[in-house]
C-alpha cells in the first residue's frame, strides 16, 4: 500500500495528524462502530511513520473514547454517543433533554442589539430592531449545537445573558415575558461548518453539520423568534413522528436555485396516496445524500 501523506512541514506532531485521519474515518463510518482498526504495522505502512507515532495516535483516540481497546485485543472503533431530537415539536432542546434525564449545558456566546439579519428572520419577525443571541450547547462536556437566535428587541427588552446561562430560552420567554411558544415551522439542511462554528463544536472546518432553522409564534400568533441551530451530525439524530393526516414533508431547493416561486401543492389524489413513513424515509435519505456529498467535498 502506498503511504498516505502526512505533512512533515506542519507544526502539529505526526501522531496528531495520524489521529486526525483515523478520527475522520471513524466519524464518517469508513471504519464502522465495532470494527477493528488496521494493525500497527498496516498503519505504519499507510502513513509512512514509526511505531511510536502510531502508538501515540492510538493512545490519543483511546483516551478520548473514539477507540476502545480491551486487554489483549486489537483496538476497535467506538460507537458514537447519539442524542435524539424531535423535529416537529416546538419544545426547545433544553426541555426535550430534561424530560429524558439529560443535563444540557448552555453557554451564552453573545447577546447584542442588531439591525441586520437574514431576510427570512426579518420577514418572520416583521422588524429590523432585533436582538441576536448566540449560544453553545453541550452534554457531558461534549458540544452538540451552536444556536443563533433573533428576537424582536422591544418585546424582549431587559433580556440578559445571565438569565440564559444553563437555561431554556423558551422557559425564560414564558416566565419573564409572558410569551408561550406554541407553533412554528422548521426545516433541516446539511451544511459545511464554517471555521468559527467548527471551533465551538470541536470539529474540523467544512465538516458536515445538520442545520435546523425556522420561526416560532406565541399563543396569540405573534412572532417570537427566528433561529438557526447547527448540530454535530455525529452526535445528534433528528427523529420524525409519522402519522396519518399530517402535512406533506417538503424539501426546499438548494441555495441559488433559479426559481424562488412557491412549489404548487400536489394533486389531492397524490396527497392521499403518499404514506407518512415513506415521506419520513425520503427526508432521511435526502439528508444522508447531502452528508455524503459534503464529506466527499471535504
Amino acid at each position: 500500500m502506498a503511504p498516505m501523506p502526512v505533512d512533515r512541514s506542519e507544526t502539529r506532531p505526526l501522531h496528531a495528524q495520524v489521529a486526525d485521519a483515523l478520527r475522520a474515518e471513524i466519524r464518517d463510518r469508513s471504519i464502522p462502530p465495532g470494527e477493528t482498526l488496521p494493525s500497527e504495522a498496516a498503519l505504519r505502512e499507510r502513513y509512512g511513520v514509526s511505531r511510536s507515532v502510531v502508538r501515540q495516535a492510538l493512545g490519543t483516540l483511546i483516551d478520548e473514547g473514539t477507540v476502545h481497546r480491551a486487554r489483549g485485543r486489537a483496538p476497535v472503533a467506538a460507537a458514537p454517543t447519539e442524542h435524539h431530537r424531535l423535529v416537529q415539536r416546538v419544545t426547545g432542546l433544553h426541555d426535550q433533554f430534561s424530560s429524558e434525564g439529560l443535563r444540557l449545558s448552555t453557554a451564552v456566546v453573545s447577546l447584542v442589539h442588531v439591525r441586520t439579519a437574514p431576510p427570512a428572520a426579518t420577514r418572520h419577525l416583521g422588524t429590523d430592531e432585533l436582538l441576536r443571541l448566540e449560544r453553545l450547547r453541550s452534554v457531558g462536556g461534549e458540544p452538540l449545537s451552536h444556536v443563533r437566535t433573533w428576537l424582536p428587541r422591544r418585546r424582549f427588552a431587559g433580556l440578559t445573558d445571565r438569565m440564559l446561562d444553563d437555561a431554556s430560552l423558551h422557559r425564560v420567554m414564558r416566565d419573564s415575558f409572558g410569551a408561550s411558544p406554541t407553533s412554528g415551522r422548521r426545516q433541516i439542511r446539511a451544511v459545511p461548518a464554517d471555521p468559527r462554528i467548527a471551533r465551538g463544536l470541536d470539529v474540523p472546518a467544512q465538516s458536515p453539520l445538520l442545520l435546523l432553522e425556522g420561526g416560532t409564534f406565541d399563543q396569540d400568533g405573534s412572532p417570537l423568534e427566528w433561529f438557526e441551530s447547527w448540530h454535530r451530525s455525529d452526535r445528534v439524530v433528528f427523529d420524525i413522528e409519522a402519522q396519518d393526516g399530517v402535512d406533506r414533508v417538503s424539501l426546499a431547493p438548494p441555495a441559488g436555485a433559479a426559481s424562488s416561486a412557491p412549489v404548487p401543492a400536489p394533486p389531492e389524489e397524490e396527497r392521499c396516496q403518499d404514506r407518512p413513513l415513506e415521506r419520513a424515509w425520503d427526508l432521511v435519505e435526502e439528508l444522508r445524500t447531502e452528508l455524503a456529498h459534503l464529506r466527499r467535498r471535504g
